[in-house]
């Protein structure tokens, strides 16, 4: 049976300027509850977010800011509005956001900020999607904030890591590579994978490993968003496009079995 550990998406800047000391702060409770290399991490139903470290640019600036595309969908939106707007979205994202579908992301306890940013960009365009498009069009504002927060109030029920590279994956989501400037993943997503709302940072915890591949893949070789301005299209989508990069094939696919053993 595969066992169960984390991953994510490096979404930091280069290791330097997060510092080592910041990364060493912020993996240390990652060790502490996702297991040593020779016990897997086990179920964790909490859902606090954890604090990340700010974004900056390849130069070592801080990255620009940009609102997100609703000020605040926690505020906005209504959970109890969005079950019925939600309901059409289990076809794919399965039930109440649990994905059964690898090449379906998981939508449950995805922060309500990233699922609303994303759908708007899907609304614009900018985020082609044969499907999500037209799903996206019928939507008004406040449908999106109560679809978000809809889906972020539920539970991520997690899959096993493939034993094979969880243990590479969960090198790489903490400690990045310096030499190459791939910093941690830990360092935006968090030491449990679950994000942080406030930065825009989407959470990984339980993700299906196949799309984070394929996401992954698409920041590396820019297709993730269209447009004049793709690498510009959110606050904080010039990091991944330049992390992305930076990752081997084989770093990819280790890195995404990680986050999806993450609980």
């Amino acid at each position: 049976m595969a066992r169960r550990a984390p991953l994510a998406t490096a979404s930091a800047t280069l290791l330097s300027v997060v510092g080592a000391a910041a990364l060493a702060t912020l993996a240390a409770p990652a060790v502490s509850r996702a297991g040593t290399a020779d016990q897997p991490p086990a179920a964790d139903s909490t859902s606090s977010n954890q604090a990340a470290a700010g974004p900056a640019t390849a130069t070592g600036s801080p990255a620009a800011a940009s609102p997100p595309v609703t000020p605040d969908p926690y505020a906005d939106g209504s959970a109890q509005a969005g079950a019925a707007k939600a309901a059409v979205c289990f076809s794919c994202h399965g039930p109440n956001g649990n994905s059964q579908n690898p090449v379906w992301p998981r939508l449950a306890g995805q922060n309500a900020v990233y699922i609303a940013e994303q759908l708007h960009l899907f609304k614009a365009g900018v985020r082609q999607n044969p499907v999500m498009q037209p799903m996206a069009a019928g939507l008004t504002d406040q449908d999106i904030d109560n679809v978000a927060v809809f889906f972020a109030a539920q539970t991520p029920a997690g899959l096993e890591a493939d034993p094979s590279y969880w243990k590479a994956g969960q090198a790489l989501y903490l400690n990045g590579d310096a030499e190459r400037g791939v910093p941690g993943c830990v360092a935006c997503h968090g030491p449990l994978g679950r994000g942080n709302s406030a930065a825009g940072y989407p959470a990984l915890e339980a993700q299906q490993s196949v799309y984070v591949v394929s996401q992954l893949q698409n920041y590396a070789n820019g297709t993730r968003y269209s447009g004049p301005n793709a690498t510009t299209a959110t606050a904080n989508s010039v990091i991944m496009f330049d992390i992305a990069k930076r990752l081997t094939p084989e770093e990819i696919r280790d890195v995404a079995s990680y986050v999806q053993g993450l609980r």
